[in-house]
C-alpha cells in the first residue's frame, strides 16, 4: 500500500481542506514560543495548498490539558506565530468543534487559514472517538495529516477521522519523514551507526533489540548507559540503574556481540555528587565512580572513542543525549558528540525532542542531514512498528 500525497490531490482550489499539525511547541512563563521549529516544518505543506487557493483549516493539540479547556494550553501562541511565518492573518477559532467553529469554517474565502483550539481540551481526541471525530470534520472535503509526530498516536484526529473523508493524503513533512527513514533503515549505505542516550533503558529496550538486527554499530550513552555498565559488572555508585532490567540489558549487549555488532559503551564519565548544577564534580574512569556519587554526561575519553567509531560511519541514526545536557556542567559530552555527527560525513538523522534541542543549541542544526519533528514515533519506527497514523494513510490513500 502506497501513502497518497498532497502534491497528489487533483483538485484543492476552493477546497476546505483539514489538516492535522503538530504545533506541540515549547511556551515560556508568558506564554511565548521558545522554539517553532515544528511549526516551520509544516509551511511548505500549508504554502501549497494556499498557492492553489484552498481553504485551510488547522489542527492540533498543544501540552497535556486531559480532556478539560484551560487557557495556558491554547493554540493562540501558536496561531500568532504561524500569522508571522506565513505573512497573512491565521484567525484562531473559539473551539475545535461546534456550531461557532463551523461558521467560521463556512464563512472562508479561498487562501484563508484557520488554527482550531486545542484539540486535547476534549478526552475524545486521546481516546480516539469516533463522534468526536464525527464532530471535527465541520464540513470538511480533504484530510491532510502532517503531523508525524503524533502518528504513533490512535487518537481521533490521526486515527478515527480518515474513515470520514473521501480524500485522505499525507503533507509534506510526513513524505520528508518516511523518505529519510527509509533511507536510514530500509536500504541504508553502510556502515550504520546507531547512537541511542536519554535517561532511561526502559522505553528503548525494544528498539535496541531491532537495531541489533539492523546496524553496524551501536553506541550507548546518557543514563541509560549505566544500566548495561552494571549488567557488566561495573559498581556504579548512585548513577541511574534501571535494576529490573539488567537481565535485559545484558541479553542485548550479548546478541549484539555475538553478531559481530561493535557496541560501544562509556570509558568515562562527569560525575557529580548530586543532582544539582552547582554540585561538586570530576571526571573519572567507570572503574573508579566513587561511592554515593552519580555519573551525569560521559567524559572527554569517552568522546575521543565515540567519535572515532562515527569516522567510517556513512548513515547515523541518533536518539537520546548523552548527559544531562540542560546543565551546563554535564552538557559537554552532548555537545561534543553533535559536533562529531555534523562533521561526520555520512547521512545523519536526529530523531527526539531533547536531541533536536540540543543540536540546535550546539548551533550545527544546518550540517545535519535531517532532524525529525518525533520522539516516540521515530523511537517505534526504529522499532519496526506501524505507526496508527501511517497505517490509515496507507490502507485510505488512493480510495
Amino acid at each position: 500500500m502506497s501513502i497518497r500525497y498532497i502534491d497528489e490531490i487533483e483538485d484543492l482550489a476552493g477546497k476546505k481542506v483539514f489538516m492535522r499539525v503538530d504545533f506541540n511547541v515549547p511556551l515560556d512563563d508568558n506564554q511565548n514560543i521558545t522554539e517553532d521549529t515544528r511549526i516551520r516544518a509544516v509551511l511548505p505543506s500549508i504554502n501549497y495548498a494556499l498557492d492553489y487557493k484552498a481553504k485551510i483549516i488547522l489542527a492540533s493539540h498543544l501540552g497535556r490539558p486531559k480532556g478539560e479547556r484551560k487557557d495556558k494550553y491554547s493554540m493562540a501562541p501558536a496561531a500568532k506565530r504561524l500569522s508571522r511565518l506565513l505573512g497573512k492573518e491565521v484567525k484562531l477559532a473559539p473551539d475545535c468543534i461546534g456550531d461557532e467553529t463551523r461558521a467560521m469554517i463556512d464563512a472562508m474565502q479561498p487562501g484563508d487559514v484557520l488554527m482550531l483550539e486545542n484539540l486535547r481540551f476534549y478526552p475524545g481526541e486521546e481516546k480516539n472517538d469516533v463522534d468526536f471525530a464525527k464532530a471535527l470534520v465541520n464540513g470538511c472535503d480533504i484530510y491532510v495529516n502532517d503531523a508525524f509526530a503524533v502518528s504513533h498516536r490512535a487518537h481521533a484526529s490521526v486515527e478515527a477521522i480518515t474513515n470520514l473523508f473521501p480524500t485522505v493524503a499525507a503533507g509534506f513533512l510526513m513524505k520528508n519523514e518516511m523518505n529519510y527513514f527509509d533511507k536510514a533503515m530500509k536500504n541504508p549505505i553502510r556502515p550504520l551507526v546507531a547512537i541511542l542516550g536519554g535517561a532511561k533503558v526502559s522505553g528503548k529496550i525494544e528498539v535496541l533489540e531491532s537495531l541489533v538486527d539492523k546496524v553496524d554499530k551501536i553506541i550507548i550513552g546518557g543514563g541509560m548507559a549505566f544500566t548495561f555498565l552494571k549488567a557488566l559488572g561495573y559498581n556504579v555508585g548512585k548513577s541511574l540503574v534501571e535494576e529490573h532490567l539488567i537481565e535485559t540489558a545484558l541479553k542485548t549487549y550479548e546478541k549484539a556481540r555475538a553478531k559481530g555488532i561493535k557496541f560501544y559503551l562509556p570509558v568515562d564519565c562527569v560525575v557529580a555528587d548530586q543532582f544539582n548544577p552547582s554540585a561538586e564534580t570530576k571526571v573519572t574512569t567507570i572503574q573508579e565512580i566513587p561511592e554515593g556519587w552519580m555519573a551525569l554526561d560521559i567524559g572527554p575519553a569517552t568522546v575521543t572513542l565515540f567519535t572515532e567509531a562515527l569516522q567510517n560511519a556513512k548513515t547515523i541514526v541518533w536518539n537520546g543525549p548523552m548527559g544531562v545536557f540542560e546543565m551546563d556542567a554535564f552538557s559537554r559530552g552532548t555537545f561534543a558528540m553533535v559536533t562529531a555527527v555534523a562533521n561526520s560525513y555520512a547521512l545523519t538523522i536526529v530523531g527526539g525532542g531533547d536531541t533536536d534541542v540540543a543540536v540546535h543549541r550546539a548551533g550545527e542544526y544546518a550540517k545535519i542531514s535531517y532532524i525529525s519533528t518525533g520522539g516516540g514515533a521515530f523511537l517505534e519506527l526504529l522499532e519496526g512498528k506501524k505507526l496508527p497514523g501511517i497505517k490509515v494513510l496507507e490502507d485510505q490513500g488512493h480510495k
